[in-house]
């Protein structure tokens, strides 16, 4: 037993010893279930396996969960079947003679694909099989390719329904629906900045993103386009008005939403004539492996943060931020930063299930609005997903790139995207009002 160290002692070695053994590389659910047992075991002996058993029982308990995985499976149904990809062959016709044309489809048809599956790895990879080749053809600088389809892709975790901030419904207890509101208004301001981003940087250097060829886009007559994207975006957008439109106004829940989504998602497959056997084991077995990796993430985490706050963990961060003299903006910057920095070797799942259950107490005992908060904190945790050196969805496109790209190729790419992050997470900070208008409409 080592409780004689004092709170504030535990509390350090803790955090320290969760920081030492990631930076080693070792799976994160095996990190923080590890080191959540080491000191579980240290501080109560053997009664931290029911602590444990506990967790994993009452996450798994958890009914907004469910809606986690059919969110997944409609992801992989509209990946899998090609659906996705020839989304953004129609968009990219009639984004074809702007200068980045291309670049600029990639992000509109992420934003599309976010509001259809609500996770990152899905858009990423569909458009690194898509587009990336397509815009190789065209000579566009690979950095900017890069840097695009890495922050397209990330949107899938900002934009509703996202899986991410149906994790933060369950984890802080807020309504699924205000939350999944509340990301419209950051996902369109980020979607916004990428495209004008690409817009202003292709009209001072048209190299690095020029527009189709007066040949190419002859062979594609103006209205052969404009059905191309109707037929396109139809059912896509019928599923994202189905699935949004029931969660906003309340005639769902996320959970109930979720399920008609799958179902919906699968029926679109069948009319695009997309469907085989194979697919669906493809699709079925992708979500398989995302959910179970989800939630190994959730439950070890869950234990981590109970051990952590079960010897006052949490209770000494509160004290050492109310007696800083910080104050309440002071606390929240501080807040963010921290989170910005471990989203870095950190993916999202232990983030949120680490640092919310800390800083939510302290958030609401500065009088901040819980909702905005926890809104600010997903704007925030879109750096983990482009932030280098271990950004997933780097590596998601490292891994379909076939070595077009190389690692500094992303990594510089992505940089200017990090910056327009926290642009955008500034403006939501700075305009309060514009986050919540929507999840204020919702009873």
């Amino acid at each position: 037993m080592i409780e004689g160290l004092g709170v504030e002692l535990m509390s350090i070695l803790m955090l320290a010893a969760l920081i030492i053994v990631l930076m080693f590389g070792h799976p994160i659910a095996f990190v923080f279930g590890g080191v959540g047992l080491i000191f579980g075991y240290l501080l109560r002996g053997p009664s931290v396996f029911y602590m444990f058993t506990s967790q994993a029982m009452g996450t798994m308990d958890s009914g907004i969960l469910v809606a986690i995985v059919m969110f997944i499976l409609m992801a992989n149904l509209l990946v899998k079947s090609g659906i996705a990809e020839d989304l953004f062959e129609a968009i990219r016709y009639l984004m074809g003679p702007l200068r980045g044309g291309v670049a600029v489809a990639v992000i509109v048809v992420c934003m599309i694909l976010a509001a259809c599956t609500g996770i990152v790895g899905a858009a990423v990879v569909s458009m690194g099989l898509a587009a990336l080749p397509v815009m190789m053809k065209y000579g566009y600088e690979k950095r900017l390719a890069a840097g695009t389809i890495c922050a397209g892709g990330t949107l899938g975790i900002m934009l509703p329904p996202s899986v991410m901030l149906i994790a933060l419904a369950d984890l802080t207890g807020l309504s699924a629906g205000k939350l999944l509101a509340g990301g419209v208004f950051p996902g369109f301001l980020l979607g916004g900045l990428y495209i004008l981003y690409i817009v202003i940087r292709c009209r001072l250097r048209p190299e690095l993103g020029p527009a189709l060829s007066l040949e190419e886009r002859a062979a594609v007559p103006v209205n052969a386009r404009l059905k191309l994207a109707v037929k396109s975006i139809l059912a896509p957008g019928l599923l994202i008005l189905i699935v949004l439109g029931s969660i906003f106004t309340g005639v769902a829940t996320a959970r109930e939403a979720s399920g008609v989504g799958a179902f919906l998602s699968f029926v679109i497959v069948l009319i695009y004539r997309r469907f085989s056997w194979r697919m669906l084991r493809e699709a079925l077995q992708s979500t398989a492996k995302s959910v179970a990796m989800v939630m190994f993430i959730i439950v070890a985490t869950n234990c981590y943060t109970a051990v952590f706050l079960d010897f006052g963990g949490g209770k000494v961060i509160m004290e050492y931020m109310v007696a800083s003299g910080l104050g309440k903006w002071g606390a929240f910057f501080v807040m963010m930063l921290f989170i910005f920095i471990l989203g870095m070797p950190i993916e999202w799942v232990g983030i949120i299930y680490l640092v919310v259950p800390i800083f939510l107490p302290i958030v609401i005992k500065f009088g901040i609005d819980p909702l905005w908060f926890t809104i600010c904190v997903a704007v925030n945790m879109q750096n983990a997903f482009i932030s280098p050196p271990a950004g997933a969805s780097m590596f998601y496109l490292l891994g379909v790139s076939k070595g077009t790209l190389t690692t500094a190729d992303v990594f510089r790419g992505v940089m200017p995207f990090v910056i327009l992050q926290l642009i955008g997470l500034g403006v939501c900070i700075a305009f309060p009002s514009a986050v919540l208008f929507l999840p204020n409409l919702i009873k």
